[in-house]
């Protein structure tokens, strides 16, 4: 007797778990049934003002369109959510109108999207930008990313190919060349990330192999979107002398204030020959629609995620995740020639060759990347110890240099989605 009683104790308690799994919060979650359509959430923390998010909404237009009866009707897109428990708060109400996919797309959503995670594992749940899907091991919670430093160089390549003309029209004048008659260029980003750091170094990396007298000057605006301290940015970059000025911040601030100016810009997330005709270049941007379908895809064939390894994802330009364009006809060809060189891996974004880190190496301030940082003598990288596994720590610890067909780099997004290239190179300046 005391033995079946045990047992109905045991059953009993069985089931109290389980319910409580499934109705976390007080808010109850179904269990996924692979070949039923998917009930999508996308938590954004801007709007469709913002360049960055109406990058996210578009692409899930598009998917939406590939995906047809694979989805459980329109996606429900919740906006403004602030990197905050607000993000949280947005999970569980997406859970609650029955999502079984919720995307978030900003990197401060990470760890309330993760708490969401932890409390419906019967949903999935999908950060960009985020880092900790590779180590805290929770089997429903993913972290994708793409390289976008590839469009990154690609969009500085095109921008050497018109400062290599402005420079042959003569069009440059003496505040565009420092002391050394190096051409200033300028970079707006929102914050010292390395999210930033290594698309603004790709970007400077293809200015640089047109035009090699290159120098750049960044100004962060602590925000990821400000109109005013993005319009600050650029007027201050070229109030300096910038010849050219790119971005990573999500408003118009920046290219804005480089159509008042007459400075060419390149943009990020759309394309703005409409709004900037006088000034507009080009743009990079990620299309997330492969990442979406991929997702979707997975979940209905009850399979794994195409191309993900412990739970990361990072789409390339030769998936179609990477996306790039230039105004200049006479130019695309010469992009069209290193875009399939990058797809080849013949061309290495990072090519240690390209680069030195001195100045880096030689840094003793308190947050320095220093002793992660081995050089040859002319200043080359051999070896970088990165931060990959992102425990907390902000400890460098795994090898992130490599070689592959006779080319030295920094395999950048190849062990986590998310770059993790931090390292400040010889010819960029931080002004803030």
């Amino acid at each position: 007797m005391k033995k079946q009683t045990r047992i109905i104790s045991i059953i009993a308690a069985a089931l109290s778990v389980a319910a409580t799994a499934a109705c976390t919060a007080g808010v109850q979650a179904k269990e996924y049934v692979p070949g039923t359509p998917v009930k999508v959430g996308l938590i954004c923390i801007h709007n469709s003002d913002s360049t960055y998010d109406k990058n996210f909404i578009d692409s899930m237009g598009a998917a939406v369109k590939k995906l047809g009866d694979r989805l459980d009707g329109e996606p429900i897109i919740k906006t403004d959510i602030p990197e905050s428990v607000d993000a949280y708060n947005a999970a569980k109400e997406l859970v609650k109108s029955g999502c079984n996919l919720i995307i978030a797309d900003s990197f401060g959503h990470e760890p309330f999207l993760l708490r969401a995670a932890k409390e419906w594992p019967q949903v999935t749940f999908c950060h960009a930008t985020g880092t900790k899907a590779k180590t805290e091991g929770v089997k429903n919670f993913h972290n994708a990313f793409a390289s976008i430093y590839e469009g990154r160089y690609l969009a500085g390549y095109a921008a050497g190919l018109k400062l290599q003309e402005m420079i042959d029209a003569g069009s440059l004048v003496a505040k565009n060349y420092d002391a050394n008659q190096n051409i200033k260029l300028g970079y707006v980003g929102a914050f010292p990330y390395a999210e930033v750091v290594s698309g603004y170094t790709a970007w400077y990396l293809g200015v640089k192999e047109v035009v090699p007298n290159v120098v750049m000057d960044v100004t962060f605006t602590g925000e990821w979107y400000t109109i005013e301290g993005e319009k600050a940015g650029a007027a201050t970059l070229a109030e300096a002398g910038a010849a050219i000025i790119s971005q990573h911040a999500d408003s118009m601030g920046a290219p804005g204030e480089c159509e008042k100016r007459g400075i060419p810009n390149i943009t990020y997330n759309i394309p703005l020959a409409d709004k900037c005709p006088k000034t507009y270049l080009g743009y990079s941007k990620i299309d997330w629609a492969p990442y979406y379908e991929a997702v979707v895809n997975a979940m209905y064939d009850n399979k794994a995620i195409e191309g993900e390894v412990n739970n990361n994802w990072a789409g390339t330009i030769g998936t179609g995740s990477v996306v790039y364009d230039c105004v200049d006809a006479e130019h695309k060809a010469a992009l069209e020639t290193v875009k399939n060189e990058l797809i080849a891996k013949t061309r290495r974004v990072f090519d240690c060759s390209k680069f030195t880190v001195k100045a880096a190496k030689a840094d003793k301030s308190e947050y320095s990347k220093a002793s992660y940082i081995t050089m040859d003598d002319d200043g080359h990288l051999t070896g970088y110890l990165a931060d990959v596994d992102d425990d907390g720590t902000y400890v460098g610890e795994t090898e992130a240099i490599a070689q592959e067909g006779g080319i030295t780099f920094f395999n950048e997004s190849a062990m986590r989605s998310a770059p993790y290239f931090d390292i400040g190179i010889d010819g960029i300046n931080k002004l803030n």
